[in-house]
């Protein structure tokens, strides 16, 4: 029996053309009678979806991340925000004083000095600026700045005699340093050369 090389239809023995789809029939009846139907070919498989689901992991991890990172900005601002509301800023001349929710500052020479309770060298001239008293927290810190035409060792030794039981002395020919006191409440007092003269810088921190 022989068969359609075109179509797969059964022919009859001596059939030149397919009755069916009118191909050509071999003149050879043994390739008719071993030929079969071409099979269609078997559909590729479906690609892998691996690395469309990593990549929407990814996706969903920046997203997460952005989203984040908006929301601190959107906090930072609220904060912020509401600290400039809230602090109180208020200025008399060179004299500065700012309240806020998480301490005070307040940069009046006399208040500082106050503050410092510390003999202040004889002469010797507050700076410009020099002065800052803060609050933070339980921590309360008071600086100030002073000039004077005397020299370093002139001024070390009148704060050495102030201060006889420092925990700490220091000195050199352009500075000495002393801080007397303990953990909660400590005094330092630097000179340094500062052109024919000297530069004194008082602090005291106190913790309540």
């Amino acid at each position: 029996m022989a068969f359609c090389n075109s179509c797969g239809a059964t022919l009859a023995e001596g059939t030149k053309f397919c009755s069916k789809c009118g191909a050509t029939v071999s003149a050879n009846p043994s390739a008719m009678s071993t030929a079969r139907p071409a099979q269609a070919p078997l559909p590729a498989p479906p690609p892998s979806k691996g690395g469309s689901s990593a990549l929407k992991i990814i996706l969903i991890i920046l997203g997460i991340i952005v989203l984040i990172l908006i929301l601190g900005m959107v906090t930072c601002g609220v904060v912020i925000h509401h600290i400039a509301k809230s602090a109180k800023v208020s200025q008399n001349g060179d004299k500065v004083k700012i309240e806020s929710p998480f301490g005070s500052m307040d940069t009046d020479p006399e208040q500082t000095v106050k503050e410092l309770d510390v003999d202040i060298y004889p002469g010797a001239q507050v700076q410009k600026q020099g002065t800052a008293s803060m609050s933070f927290g339980p921590i309360h810190t008071v600086t100030g700045i002073f000039e004077s035409s005397d020299p370093v060792e002139k001024v070390c030794d009148f704060y050495k005699s102030k201060f006889p039981s420092a925990n700490v002395s220091s000195s050199d020919h352009n500075q000495c340093s002393i801080v007397s006191g303990g953990a909660g409440n400590t005094t330092t007092v630097t000179v340094q050369s500062s052109g024919d003269g000297s530069k004194i810088t008082i602090a005291k921190v106190t913790k309540k």
